[in-house]
């Protein structure tokens, strides 16, 4: 009986080992999927913070832009309420002119 009992644990023993090596199989199948999984999505994810990056440059420049534009209202904002282009648009839209002032005109 000794000699039936040592093959039954030999047995055993194998039938452990073949479970512990399917078992590790599948833990590094599953975490071989797990690190392609994440490769992809970190792939994707990166891929999406390139575009948005290159989407802010963007923006930002249209932001300057419209800064700049902004600006250059202002500043002609401020020209226009100045005696200096009220003068102008006085002389060149309703044909005004100072006193003793001579007005030359071409003929055609």
């Amino acid at each position: 009986m000794g000699n039936r009992a040592n093959k039954n644990g030999r047995r055993r023993a194998r039938e452990n080992q073949k479970q512990n090596r399917l078992a590790m199989a599948g833990i590094i199948f599953v975490a071989c999927v797990l690190l392609a999984v994440l490769f992809v999505n970190g792939y994707s994810l990166q891929k999406k913070i390139d575009e948005n990056s290159a989407r802010q440059a963007s923006l930002q420049e249209q932001i300057d832009e419209e800064n700049e534009r902004t600006e250059e209202i202002s500043e002609l904002k401020e020209y226009m309420q100045s005696d200096e282009y009220i003068e102008k648009m006085a002389r060149e839209k309703l044909g005004m002119v100072k006193e003793n002032e001579i007005l030359f005109k071409e003929s055609k």
